[in-house]
This record gives structure tokens, sequence and C-alpha cells, in this order.
């Protein structure tokens, strides 16, 4: 095993956060008056940052007259209840356990605030994963959203591994490219927001149904 360092997406990948981001976004929409979204429609449209999900599910998109102030809402009401259904995917906390003791650095990319990656980071994994190797959306800092590799690349220089000694573990078509993009073998989830047949259509190579697996596959 040549890896050194996993890099891991983490809405969908490590912690199952749909709930809470369903729930704060509905609260948004309601106080708005508009349509309450399911599950499975939320699902759909994550992956490519907050403020893209919110514009996915108002009608009109960001042209709708108060998008900035219901996103902004969406935004405050889901950080307010981030914690409140979140957790960790079954085996994760062993996995990770595992690759601490074979002494892989982790790392955790993500769309989703920084500030929120950070806070969701220090209370689930705290452990595993140093402050300065979760990193999030701030792209007001210049560090452009996946599937950019600029995060993935932040992330590197923090644990000071290069790519070849790296991958990358996620669920989705945006983490698929993220990884192509960063130049890191990509190893794609099953358990996570989007189902093995999306993940096949969308060029994924390497797909573990368990995180048991993960150790099995690692370059």
């Amino acid at each position: 095993m040549n890896t050194r360092a996993v890099l891991f997406d983490l809405d969908g990948t490590l912690l199952n956060t749909l709930e809470d981001i369903t729930d704060g976004c509905n609260r948004a929409l309601a106080q708005f008056g508009l349509e309450q979204k399911t599950l499975e429609q939320i699902r759909l449209a994550v992956g490519n940052g907050f403020k893209k999900l919110v514009e996915r599910i108002v009608p009109g998109g960001s042209a709708h007259p108060q998008f900035e102030d219901i996103y902004k809402t969406a935004e405050e009401m889901y950080a307010q209840h981030s914690l409140d259904k979140t957790g960790p995917y079954e085996g994760i906390i062993p996995l990770m356990d595992k690759l601490k003791k074979q002494n892989i650095l982790m790392g955790i990319v993500s769309n989703k605030p920084d500030t929120e990656v950070k806070k969701l980071a220090k209370h689930f994994f705290a452990e595993y994963v140093p402050e300065d190797a979760a990193v999030g959306e701030k792209e007001s800092e210049g560090i452009r959203r996946k599937p950019a590799p600029d995060a993935v690349f932040s992330i590197m220089k923090a644990l000071g591994v290069t790519s070849a000694q790296s991958c990358y573990v996620g669920d989705s078509d945006v983490d698929i490219q993220t990884a192509a993009n960063a130049g890191l073998p990509c190893i794609s989830v099953t358990w996570g927001f989007r189902p093995r047949e999306f993940l096949l259509a969308h060029n994924a190579q390497i797909l573990i149904d368990t995180p048991q697996q993960l150790i099995q596959v690692l370059p």
C-alpha cells in the first residue's frame, strides 16, 4: 500500500446529514410560504454547495426576487440544527480507527460552508482529522468549491503529502470529478446520496459497499 493519506467527502460519505439539511431548508421555505421538499428531492439537489442546493429547490432559482434572503435563512436554520439528527454512517468510526493505527492520515473536503465543515469535523472526528485538514467552501478566500481541486491541494499541503501518496473517497459525481482534477485515485461509496448505477454512469472506477472494504482497495 502506497497510500499515506485518505481525503474524504463529508455529506453522504462520512456523515448522514440529509435529514438535518432537509429540515433546515424546509424551515426556510416555510418562512417564505414556499412548498416543502422531501428527503429524496433534497438528496438529488445536494453536491454543489449550499447555495446551489437552495437555488435548485426555490421556484425560479436565483432569479426568485427573495432568493438571497431565502438562501441566508436556510443557511442559518441549517447551522442552528446541523447536529440534531446527523451522525456517522455505520462502520465509519471503526474504519478511522484502523486507518489511524496504520498511520494513514485523514482529511475532509466538502462543498458545505467551511465553518460548518470544521464544526462537524471537530464534533465527530477530532481524534482523526486535524482542523486545518477539514476544508469547506470558502471561495471568498480564493479556494474554489469542488470539483475544482483547490481544497484537496490545501489539505494535502496541511498533511504534508503528495498526490501520489493520497486517495479520495466520496459518494457523488462531483467527487469523481474532484479526484480526477486533483490527480488522485477515487473510491466511490454506495451508501451515500447517489446509487451505484449513477456512479458507474459517471465513470466510477472503484466502488465499495461498506466502510470496512476501504482498507482492502486502498492503492
